[in-house]
């Protein structure tokens, strides 16, 4: 018997052979306005609301902490702008940029946007573990840590609501749809991560309690027998604090799809960081790699714009000032009266472009984390990834059949006679 199906050639289905290639979607949607514009507000609105509690807290601050609020005084809006997009590409000038701030350190010349956004997000959450930090410090760090989870939880709830449709259905939802989502579930965003937190604060309870016998000698020898006790306190807050640190993305993202509540974002995060690590490890250093290309194109991208503009306006409006515009920082006097007011506006324009481009960072991590998020339920779930909960838009109209008439007897009317029936 002939085999007909010999010369075919059948294709391959590399979504299915390698799944892990959807995370590859996530460079066109990290750069839509919409996730450029989300991202860049999210990380204004931090830094302004961070930068305003370091001032306060250095203010009033002992030396002792100053340590701690100090990094916090620095965030401003060059902090955002100039310290990590420079004023040209850097394949004009060696790499070197305009800034010197702790941010551009950390991303700009790593190039690590993911797990950067990943550290930079939570920062201060993880500092109040520092055994040196005084009241004081402990007290600016949980506001900046609290500021920063409010902002997100509405503005990274938007953003992975937009991207957990796109990336299932392939669907577009609008503004509207977007922020009515992060109003609605803020609640859910905002409590999700503090529960662990919560649990942490629980098993120290006794911790502190027992350590008050470490003060005097007999208290010592009395608290040994009870160190175990202290040691599954401390197993407790491991656990708790290590899926917390890995999972807390996940939760984000489990909203947005499921449409759930704190509670099931909690659970699914913590079941599928435990029970698939070495999954989760490897699609976070693809989304990582990926994502340093993704940052390369986009900072050098905007970096072009704001360049390539001082350029040409430097060919009629002279060298000299559109260098004394873009060193306007450092050397104020060189422009005086209303010049300096226009060349701060002129800084302004160009830093929104480069406020823009930072956005996509925190974009890019949330969009990437949503994709993980899609690849990690379909590994421990078995769910397809076009799976996602859709919300019912009220501003959206509904249409049905039309009523069909009946005559006197009950019978349908249809064509002329349902017509003569109407009348």
């Amino acid at each position: 018997m002939t085999d007909n199906d010999r010369g075919t050639l059948r294709s391959v289905a590399w979504s299915e052979l390698c799944p892990w290639l959807v995370i590859f979607r996530t460079f066109r949607l990290a750069i839509s306005f919409r996730v450029l514009l989300l991202g860049a507000i999210g990380i204004l609105l931090t830094v302004s609301v961070w930068g305003f509690f370091g001032w306060m807290f250095s203010e009033s601050t002992t030396p002792q902490a100053t340590g701690w609020t100090e990094p916090y005084t620095r965030c401003t809006w060059r902090t955002v702008t100039d310290g990590m997009v420079p004023d040209q590409p850097e394949f004009f000038h060696g790499g070197s940029a305009q800034g010197t701030s702790d941010l551009r350190r950390a991303a700009g010349q790593s190039g690590d946007v993911y797990f950067f956004a990943w550290a930079q997000l939570t920062r201060p959450l993880w500092a109040v573990f520092s055994p040196n930090a005084t009241n004081v410090d402990l007290a600016c760090l949980l506001l900046c840590g609290l500021s920063s989870l409010a902002i997100w939880a509405f503005v990274g709830g938007a953003i992975t609501r937009i991207v957990a449709v796109r990336l299932a259905v392939d669907e577009r939802i609008g503004w509207g749809a977007a922020l009515r989502h992060a109003c609605k579930k803020w609640p859910a965003y905002f409590a999700a991560p503090l529960f662990p937190l919560c649990g942490v604060a629980l098993a120290a309870i006794p911790v502190w309690i027992v350590a008050w016998l470490l003060r005097a000698d007999l208290g010592m020898f009395l608290a040994a027998f009870l160190w175990p006790l202290l040691l599954a306190m401390g197993l407790i807050m491991t656990l708790l604090l290590l899926g917390l640190i890995f999972g807390w993305p996940l939760m984000w993202s489990t909203i947005a799809t499921e449409g759930t509540d704190s509670f099931d974002a909690l659970s699914r995060s913590f079941a599928y960081t435990y029970q698939r690590p070495v999954h989760y490890l490897f699609f976070a250093l693809v989304a990582a790699v990926f994502g340093w290309f993704g940052w390369l194109l986009v900072k050098n991208f905007a970096a072009g714009v704001v360049w390539l503009t001082y350029w040409s306006a430097g060919w009629s409006g002279g060298e000299d000032q559109v260098q004394a515009i873009i060193n306007l920082p450092t050397a104020p006097g060189s422009i005086e009266g209303i010049g300096y007011a226009g060349a701060i506006i002129i800084r302004f324009w160009a830093g929104c472009v480069k406020l823009l481009a930072v956005g996509f960072i925190y974009g890019y991590f949330w969009t990437a984390t949503s994709a993980i998020y899609y690849l990690l339920r379909r590994s421990v779930d078995a769910t397809e990834m076009d799976e996602v909960y859709l919300d019912a838009d009220q501003s959206e109209q509904t249409y049905g059949l039309p009523q069909v008439k009946t005559d006197a007897a009950g019978a349908p009317l249809v064509g002329d006679e349902a017509g003569k029936g109407a009348e």
